[in-house]
């Protein structure tokens, strides 16, 4: 039996242990970036195209032989509210669809606000699965649960899914979801379908200012101006976004308005309006989301992997766009980016060619690069069984062996390379499930083993007893927060969880992550 499996028996032996009736235990969610990328998209009304192949869901199939069928997108049949809806169906997540279902919107809604997952990548690939799993709502579910995930992917910088979402779930029914819809238009750069959805529909449109945005990209400069005027005489526009909004309309009346700086909170609009002045914001210090503007062919090379960067550190980009960015060019400068760039370039000439010494040499200046920037799981898994197959020794053959058991091939990985010290054999063997098996060499690896070998705490217990998976799982990645700030006693309690409901290979590339990364990535 592969071991993936043998475990994910060990998972639901643990709720036999707990006393809990029923099959509630969610399974490892099947990787869904190859079949999200296989599905046509189309773009909405506001002319957002997803592209699919952004999905950041990371997690292997749980036996050999999964094939994933051809489906269709769509809302829950019997599902009465938007908030069903998802793009990730039962069978590519391996949850049920009552998931949310027994549990109280207002507590799922604010566990899924709360949730902090930077720097822990098994983590954020299963918040993404949940927030975009196609699964029955919350008990009173009016809204708020759908808009808490697109908020929360939005957060995340991931643009793409979150209109994805937003899509499925009819936002010309809703100000709300409109908003969103529009906002996630502008910042994916489709402004004129935007506007043309907003001015075919004036009643939900989000404010004054979009309106006259929308008016002056629609041609009717003279309405966009009076309606400018009218808002500042009733004092519905901020004396900063009449400036903004006077010189996008007409520069030579807004000469003599003083220049105000950018605005603390930048909106969408506000930041296409910079841009429409050729005053273009730079996106480093603005939301995550913002990001996504400068992956574009108009932004710098320099702008584009720093942008990539930050959104691949966030699980909302696949990390195989940052390695394009990364080689897309010849370095004209040293230091930070350029020097990044230029080691994963001698690094990827290294590995083409095969030659074992250069790799090991390249090795040892891009790993110290990609641990500095956050980026050591990402270069994992785009690099892992590339290097698995060159015969290295030394320093070079123990860095080898921390990218495998930080790719989600460990365990495959594992049984071929030599561990090098007691922290990388403790590792082996916990690939394999078992890390009981080697010494703990530490107090984070022995809190691993009893994550391990012990029950998941009483609190959780009854959660589980009352059907409550999904708020089970996001109070899990909770005390996992608290496990990646150093909190050793969580992480037991918080692997010990995710193995109970049968999440075995979320629970072993934590405990794997919490060895080889530290809290600052």
């Amino acid at each position: 039996m592969p071991g993936s499996v043998a475990m994910r028996v060990s998972g639901c032996a643990i709720l036999a242990v707990l006393g809990l009736s029923g099959p509630v235990a969610a399974q490892d969610p099947l990787s869904a970036i190859d079949w999200l990328d296989q599905q046509a998209g189309q773009p909405s009304d506001f002319g957002v195209l997803a592209p699919h192949s952004s999905l950041p869901l990371e997690e292997p199939p749980v036996s050999n032989g999964v094939t994933t069928p051809e489906v269709s997108v769509t809302p829950l049949d019997d599902a009465p509210k938007a908030d069903a809806v998802g793009l990730l169906p039962g069978h590519v997540t391996g949850f049920p669809p009552t998931l949310w279902k027994a549990s109280d919107s207002s507590v799922i809604t604010d566990l899924i606000t709360a949730q902090s997952v930077d720097g822990q990548p098994a983590m954020q690939s299963l918040l993404f699965a949940l927030l975009l799993a196609e699964a029955l709502p919350p008990k009173e579910a009016d809204g708020r649960f759908l808009l808490a995930r697109i908020d929360r992917l939005i957060d995340l910088g991931a643009v793409a899914q979150a209109a994805e979402l937003v899509a499925l779930s009819n936002p010309t029914s809703d100000p709300a979801l409109f908003r969103r819809a529009f906002d996630l238009a502008l910042l994916a750069g489709a402004t004129d379908p935007a506007c043309a959805a907003a001015l075919a529909r004036p009643h939900l449109v989000p404010d004054l200012s979009s309106r006259i945005y929308c008016l002056a990209r629609a041609g009717q400069w003279g309405d966009a101006l009076t309606t400018l005027e009218s808002g500042r005489a009733l004092g519905d526009i901020s004396a900063a976004r009449y400036g903004l909004l006077l010189n996008f309309l007409d520069p030579e009346m807004a000469e003599d308005l003083p220049r105000l700086p950018p605005a603390a909170r930048m909106t969408p609009l506000e930041y296409r309006l910079h841009e429409a002045l050729g005053e273009p914001l730079p996106s480093a210090s603005l939301p995550r989301a913002f990001a996504n503007a400068d992956l574009s062919g108009h932004s710098g090379w320099k702008a584009q992997i720093e942008a990539a960067e930050r959104l691949v550190r966030a699980g909302a980009l696949p990390e195989q766009r940052l390695f394009a960015f990364y080689t897309q060019g010849r370095p004209s400068a040293s230091g930070g980016v350029w020097d990044r760039a230029e080691a994963v370039q001698r690094f990827e000439t290294a590995l083409s060619a095969r030659d074992p010494g250069a790799v090991a040499k390249t090795l040892q200046r891009v790993w110290p690069a990609m641990a500095q920037t956050g980026l050591k799981t990402a270069f994992a898994k785009t690099y892992a069984e590339r290097l698995a197959a060159l015969p290295l020794t030394g320093s070079a053959a123990a860095i080898r062996f921390e990218i495998a058991m930080l790719s989600p091939q460990y365990e495959t990985l594992a049984r071929d390379l030599e561990p090098s010290g007691l922290t990388q054999s403790f590792a082996r063997a916990l690939a394999a499930g078992a890390p009981d098996t080697a010494p703990a060499p530490t107090a984070r690896a022995r809190a691993i083993v009893d994550g391990f070998s012990g029950p998941t705490a009483p609190t959780l217990r009854v959660l589980l007893e009352d059907d409550k998976l999904g708020e089970v799982i996001l109070r899990a990645m909770s005390l996992g927060y608290q496990a990646h700030l150093g909190d050793d006693g969580a992480l037991s309690v918080a692997l010990a969880t995710l193995r109970a409901v049968g999440l075995e290979d979320t629970a072993r590339r934590t405990a794997l992550q919490a060895l080889f990364l530290t809290a600052e990535g």
